[in-house]
């Protein structure tokens, strides 16, 4: 109970010690210092992503991180166990990153400016005209460099079973040719989920798995065939952990 009330201390006092430093991302970005700016807005959010962790209990491993395509954008495609799995892929994938979000998010005061120089593009599922322009938004955006990252079941498995994933996100790529980087995360929900939202120590992988290129030179890959591919990539390299931890607990001492 001690640690959860420490986390959530330091989860909006951060923002709000951080607060003061939006002034200076404004100024970077009226001054069209984009690099700079990306590395101000990757340092500050790696930094309150890796602490949330660390207050949490967490330890978090990444494999297969030399697969992350350099110099180009990218849609990185996530399945969701937990609330931590942001925390996770901001903390240590070491590349810049915004994420499509729920529009709700977008009133929450702090977290929302954070979030809009990160570039998240912030979507109403109950309206399918801003949905739309969301996506054409996302699509957009990659023409500037930015990393986007989506989460297809569009909700918490909790340690369950992936879900299969929505197509609607991945018009992303087919509008604009960006290369998909699916990427596993195993463990997050332990973090949380699994002991009724308390904060309990577990450790968590992150598998970085092959980029999905194949809709750049076939026009008739579509959505739902992208997001097959993903989902099928994802599972399997939480199967092939998930194997792997049987092993090591079966192995005799």
């Amino acid at each position: 109970m001690l640690r959860t009330f420490i986390w959530y201390m330091y989860f909006f006092g951060y923002l709000v010690v951080v607060s003061p430093l939006l002034l200076k991302a404004h100024r970077l970005k009226k001054q069209g210092k984009k690099e700079e700016l990306d590395t101000f807005i990757r340092t500050i959010s790696g930094n309150w992503a890796r602490r949330l962790i660390k207050l949490a209990g967490g330890k978090v491993s990444v494999i297969g991180a030399e697969r992350i395509p350099k110099n180009e954008p990218l849609l990185i495609v996530s399945n969701h166990q937990g609330n931590f799995d942001i925390p996770v892929l901001l903390g240590y994938l070491g590349i810049n990153m915004g994420f499509i979000s729920k529009v709700e998010v977008k009133k929450i005061p702090l977290i929302r400016s954070w979030m809009i120089f990160m570039g998240c593009v912030f979507m109403d599922r109950k309206d399918r005209r801003q949905a739309v322009k969301a996506i054409k938004q996302g699509a957009e955006s990659f023409q500037h460099g930015q990393n986007l990252v989506i989460f297809p079941e569009g909700t918490r498995s909790k340690g369950g079973p992936v879900a299969p994933f929505k197509k609607g996100s991945f018009k992303l790529a087919t509008k604009s040719g960006v290369t998909i980087l699916p990427v596993t995360i195993n463990g997050s929900y332990k973090l949380m989920e699994a002991n009724n939202n308390l904060m309990t120590p577990g450790s968590v992988v992150v598998t970085v798995t092959e980029p999905i290129r194949c809709h750049q030179t076939d026009e008739t890959v579509d959505a739902q065939q992208l997001a097959d591919l993903s989902r099928t990539q994802i599972m399997n390299a939480l199967e092939d952990k998930q194997e792997h931890v049987t092993e090591e607990l079966s192995s005799p001492v």
